[in-house]
């Protein structure tokens, strides 16, 4: 799990670096790297960025803190999610700082980025919409490297697996759920309903209605030992008896519009249950009900082999766009790296040049000192980076990484397409399999169940 938290940086940029990158916090200066900049000069580096903004609030930078739970994360990998996080966060745009701070109970990131991006010279957006994009973020890194992530709106985290259950349906409350909406969408009346929940098995209490009626409606899941409750807190407001009575008058008062049930969306009910087998009525439900929901995913498919391939070649389809789409981000990050110094060095090259030509070179140095500093940083970068500066038209830069920003729009509502489909049909061809599994696994249990005894 880790919490997030951010706050701005009005003045002293270089005392806030200067704290995160602590030899002393950081093992002895490995745990920290940057992008955009370097962490001696940061606050020059901002500061030319911040100059090129029209906007004129106060904010230069902005403190951006990821903390992990005691011993969940050892320190290498926390440094390699900061960055992740970094770059997610800023998408290339914007000069950054990471540190992880080893020196506590919990291993923490900071990471100090510019308030001004780089390439449209924006000033950072700090609100609930761009905060909550960061947790999840965060949570979807914390997923990826196989930690706990925190429960929205709650106080706890649960364990990946934890997480991933609540997320596919397995727990106790959220099969509740399903139940209870194939139970309205069959359901004509609300008595009808309550059969049809009793019949999967549930015992119900507090059904009744009326002013003298209990508050609320409570089931108790087969096989389980506490009542849950049919409440806003609990459920959610799809759930209370009220509003499920007045969902089955909804559907009936559509009655100009048959009602037909979509089982190609629905899940298999699994007859190995105890309850199943003692009884017959309900076993025969469950079976019907299952041959519905495959014969509605078969009207998709033709065969289950059929639908083999295609989730082979859709998944073939959405790794091929998840990669370029990586490689696309990598490529602009690297583009919007050159941008940043080129215009750097576009700029200071004249304080540079007067710096040569000066009677008194330490006085203009003094005088100067920034953007002499940003000048030699600006050149030596670039040449890390293989580009000759001199020979840079930052115009056309501009115009390049316009023209990727363009292809990376393009290519991600591909890739999101993709997944879409590729999920959908990997939960029909699960479906498929899960029922003539268990098919086969019952007619041999009554194959073996016949032979005579020896």
């Amino acid at each position: 799990m880790a919490y997030t938290k951010i706050h701005a940086v009005k003045a002293t940029v270089h005392k806030a670096v200067a704290y995160i990158c602590n030899p002393e916090k950081t093992d002895g200066s490995i745990l920290i790297s940057s992008y955009g900049c370097s962490p001696q000069t940061a606050h020059f580096d901002f500061q030319f960025a911040l100059s090129k903004t029209n906007v004129s609030d106060e904010n230069k930078a902005y403190h951006l803190i990821q903390s992990f739970l005691p011993g969940e994360v050892d320190f290498d990998t926390a440094h390699q999610i900061g960055m992740e996080l970094a770059d997610k966060v800023l998408e290339g745009k914007y000069s950054y700082v990471v540190s992880t701070h080893i020196d506590k109970g919990h291993v923490h990131n900071h990471i100090i980025f510019c308030a001004a991006d780089n390439i449209g010279h924006h000033k950072y957006n700090d609100c609930k919409r761009t905060y909550y994009r960061i947790r999840r973020l965060s949570d979807e890194l914390c997923r990826e490297h196989q930690l706990s992530v925190i429960i929205p709106g709650g106080q706890r985290g649960k364990k990946y697996n934890e997480w991933t259950a609540a997320k596919s349906g397995n727990d106790r409350k959220s099969k509740l759920r399903r139940d209870i909406n194939d139970a309205v969408k069959s359901a004509d009346v609300y008595e009808e309903f309550l059969q049809l929940m009793r019949a999967k098995g549930y015992e119900i209490k507090g059904e009744s209605l009326g002013g003298s009626a209990p508050k609320y409606i409570c089931f108790l899941p087969p096989g389980g030992e506490r009542f849950v409750r049919g409440s806003i807190k609990s459920l959610g407001a799809e759930y209370t008896k009220e509003r499920i009575r007045e969902r089955i008058l909804e559907r009936a008062a559509a009655r100009n519009k048959p009602q037909i049930k979509d089982y190609s969306s629905m899940r298999f009910i699994d007859t190995s249950k105890e309850k199943f087998q003692e009884n017959a009525g309900l076993k025969q439900w469950a079976e019907i009900e299952n041959l519905k929901t495959a014969a509605g995913t078969y009207q998709k498919v033709n065969s289950i082999t059929e639908l083999e391939e295609k989730t082979t070649e859709k998944s073939v389809l959405v790794k091929e766009s998840k990669d370029s789409l990586k490689e696309l981000e990598h490529r602009m990050k690297s583009m919007a790296e050159i941008i940043r110094y080129a215009e750097q060095y576009k700029e200071n090259r004249s304080f540079q040049i007067h710096y040569r030509k000066a009677k008194n070179p330490d006085e203009y140095f003094r005088k100067h000192e920034s953007n002499l500093i940003l000048y030699d940083g600006a050149k030596e970068m670039l040449r890390r980076l293989g580009c000759e500066p001199k020979m840079l038209d930052v115009d056309k830069l501009r115009s390049d990484y316009s023209r990727l920003e363009r292809q990376k729009a393009e290519l991600n509502k591909e890739y999101h397409s993709a997944e879409k489909e590729l999920k959908q049909m990997r939960t029909e061809l699960d479906k498929l399999k899960q029922y003539f599994s268990t098919e086969r696994h019952e007619k041999t249990a009554q194959k073996h169940k016949d032979l005579p005894f020896r």
